[in-house]
């Protein structure tokens, strides 16, 4: 593994360290170059590379040719992703980010099977955070129509939260893809959250928002979007949901209406 890789998996495994602060560490080379002598809990960095290898974990640092090129072009990129399952689908060309209300409708469940069959025969792959509602849709709905599909976890592989998502998430490790920045021990903390949407939108060609709260999380990840220069899509809803009022004002702003799937194809000119 180069020396670099390695210091940046030993950083990444420093409880609390912030991405700026691995940034100035990794400006002043006299204390890039002595982090080697550094162990997170006293155990060695080969010894955590051979539980991951035991466990199926995968970890990518920013300097790995496995790690996306999309990825590369964001704000704060990950220095690491943590992943586990079928690696081969940060190759895909065509990565749709769905997110959502986590109480979601019925109408969220009815949008989601009217416009994935398609984004599916066109050779598209979801990307979403696992959360509840329409993030779990997406999931399913993606595998039950054969599709793929990764989720972006916050917190590591260790702590599935929601709960009730774990054996989905277990699933998706063998089947499909699961990402983390984080490893696999750390509990998922409230700011996590915000800050995986980056990522979703950072793989994605473009962000499809499903019924979103006018304060939702999901309007984080259609802002990440645009500043990363991808598209923004919506799926308008009724005027009288609170669910429906973020997207339809994600539309007010210039955001693309999407009735079928080919208002999304014709955006992203596949």
């Amino acid at each position: 593994m180069h020396d670099w890789n390695r210091k940046l998996i030993l950083l990444a495994h420093i409880k609390g360290v912030s991405w700026k602060a691995i940034w100035r560490t990794m400006k002043e080379e006299s204390e890039f170059r002595h982090i080697e002598t550094f162990s997170p809990n006293a155990v060695p960095l080969s010894e955590i590379l051979a539980n991951y290898e035991e466990n199926h974990i995968e970890v990518i640092t920013i300097f790995d040719k496995k790690y996306p090129k999309q990825l590369k072009t964001i704000y704060q990129p990950p220095w690491v992703l943590f992943a586990k399952g079928n690696l081969s689908m940060l190759e895909d060309t065509f990565l749709l980010g769905v997110v959502g209300s986590r109480n979601a409708s019925c109408y969220a469940n009815k949008a989601l099977a009217r416009v994935l069959p398609g984004i599916i025969e066109a050779k598209g792959s979801i990307v979403s955070g696992l959360a509840r509602g329409v993030d779990t849709i997406a999931h399913k709905e993606t595998i039950r129509l054969g599709g793929k599909t990764i989720a972006v976890i916050a917190g590591g592989f260790q702590h599935i939260y929601p709960k009730e998502n774990k054996g989905l998430a277990e699933y998706m490790m063998q089947k499909h893809l699961l990402l983390s920045e984080y490893p696999p021990d750390t509990r998922p903390e409230k700011w996590h959250f915000p800050q995986r949407n980056r990522i979703i939108s950072g793989l994605s060609r473009g962000v499809l928002v499903v019924e979103a709260g006018r304060r939702s999380g999901s309007l984080i990840t259609a802002d990440f979007a645009l500043s990363e220069g991808r598209e923004v899509f919506a799926i308008p809803g009724t005027i009288d949901d609170a669910r429906s009022l973020g997207a339809n004002w994600l539309i007010q702003q210039g955001a693309k209406l999407v009735a079928s799937h080919d208002d999304i194809l014709e955006e992203i000119k596949l």
